[in-house]
């Protein structure tokens, strides 16, 4: 409540900054300057369906994975489910530094908006599709600690629930025990796919730049505005957050906040080295038996994959869309405010590069965050979460 409130606080202050800066210019932006900032939409996108998963975009999918993403069932305790650590009043994540299922976990629970336009998963890139990022959780002991047996036992012991998955998959669950694995996987990232973040007050400046008209310039604060040239030049922010959904989906060298205990240092925790090593010995990964798409077109970066010792350390670059609301920050929780974490990323090299720019200043370590704020939309920390169905699933005969 204390981080919303503070939220809330700097979100006023902005809106007084707006109101007390009307008629007050704010930065120009260079053609190649605009030229990057429109490289940042639109918003939001338009995506076909996973051809790796049949079922992506399917209305009694997206409605099985609904119940499944909720449902306990599916692991032996019975009380830890997909929601445990995903929650919508807290934009799907948890708001803890580091998640915890059956036991505690090394590395920060990432936010689940916006996954269709990642093509690596999780942290260190132990998934290349969201289906197989579903189904880690439930066979990893320390999260669900589930089995293909325990998945289906669900089935058997809830006849609407398993009328639901034949209306889905034309199957029965208890036919194949490994493919009604990989099907729930594919369920819950059907339903997954559809949280996507609303447009922002940045989207809609970006618009206005895009329509090359002064006079249509919608009501932004000029420290955003600072803040956003500062965020495609000086800064090198651009140089992983980029694109529509602010991330490069690669992989980067992350560092250790002064203070971190030895569970989240980079020594112990390998990052892509480690989640390439999972990802190629994996049964469910794109090159195996499970991807729906027979072309393997999309596995093409999976069968490349080297797994290489300078991926040590390395985390995927997350969005920064609704950063605001999905604070603690860093792979392993250890960033509790964003201005800290501006600070904090300032130390890294950019991109591909051994370049690290110069530390900001205090002034624009303020900016720079002002800007972030702006890539929260009007939902916030709540997202959109409703307990009525959207399809109906099939009724179980007697």
């Amino acid at each position: 409540m204390l981080r919303i409130a503070l939220l809330m606080l700097v979100a006023l202050l902005c809106l007084v900054q707006t109101a007390l800066a009307r008629g007050a210019p704010g930065p120009e932006f260079s053609a190649a300057e605009l030229k990057r900032i429109l490289a940042l939409g639109p918003w939001p996108p338009r995506l076909p369906p996973d051809p790796s998963n049949r079922v992506s975009g399917q209305a009694l999918a997206i409605e099985l994975g609904r119940r499944l993403f909720r449902d306990p069932r599916m692991s032996p305790v019975g009380y830890i489910a997909c929601v445990t650590c995903h929650q919508p009043d807290r934009s799907f994540t948890d708001q803890k530094a580091r998640a915890h299922g059956l036991a505690d976990l090394p590395r920060n629970t990432p936010a689940l908006a916006n996954l269709r336009l990642q093509h690596w998963f999780g942290w260190g890139g132990s998934s290349d599709s969201l289906w197989m990022a579903s189904i880690r959780p439930m066979l990893d002991a320390r999260e669900f600690d589930s089995n293909p047996r325990i998945i289906a036992r669900i089935f058997e012991r809830d006849k609407e629930l398993a009328a639901c998955y034949v209306g889905v998959f034309r199957v029965s669950p208890l036919r194949d025990l490994q493919r009604t694995t990989t099907n729930v996987g594919k369920a819950l990232a059907a339903y997954i796919e559809t949280f996507v973040t609303g447009r922002t007050p940045f989207d809609d400046f970006r618009a206005a730049l895009l329509r090359n008209n002064a006079a249509s310039l919608p009501p932004y604060p000029v420290a955003a505005q600072r803040g956003l040239k500062l965020f495609i030049g000086q800064a090198g922010c651009v140089a992983c957050h980029n694109g529509p959904n602010f991330s490069d989906g690669e992989f980067h060298a992350g560092r250790v906040p002064a203070g971190a205990d030895a569970a989240g240092a980079a020594g112990v925790d390998t990052g892509r080295l480690e989640g390439a090593r999972m990802l190629k010995a994996s049964r469910f990964n794109l090159l195996g038996p499970y991807n729906d798409d027979p072309t393997l077109s999309n596995a093409k970066a999976t069968r490349r994959l080297v797994v290489e010792e300078n991926a040590r350390g390395q985390y995927r670059t997350p969005s920064l869309r609704n950063v605001a609301v999905t604070a603690p920050y860093m792979h392993n929780g250890q960033v509790e405010q964003l201005q800290d974490a501006v600070r904090h990323v300032q130390q890294w090299p950019r991109g591909r590069t051994t370049e690290t720019p110069a530390p900001l200043a205090a002034h624009q370590v303020d900016d720079l965050t002002a800007f972030l704020l702006t890539l929260t939309d009007q939902y916030g920390e709540r997202r959109p979460w409703s307990s009525t169905a959207m399809t109906e699933c099939p009724k179980a005969r007697d």
